[in-house]
């Protein structure tokens, strides 16, 4: 039987407190999702780099934000 797996951030352990790996995955699960593309509206839209995202089906490249597409104007 195969071991439990592990989470995002497995590789932390008991490292810098819960709080702070709390926002962490938080942020990593928004950077690594995948979003919906404005121009085909397939959810295929990932991130190539910091504030680059970029369609899997019509190649669309956008800049957005650094964790996700579109962020909030405060």
């Amino acid at each position: 039987m195969p071991g439990r797996r592990q989470k995002t951030l497995g590789w932390l352990k008991a490292r810098y407190g819960a709080t702070v790996r709390a926002r962490y995955t938080t942020v990593w699960v928004q950077a690594h999702s995948r979003y919906r593309c404005p121009r085909c509206m397939f959810i295929g839209l990932e991130r190539v780099s910091v504030g680059i995202w970029r369609c899997r089906k019509c190649g669309l490249t956008i800049a957005g934000g650094a964790y996700q597409p579109t962020t909030k104007i405060k």
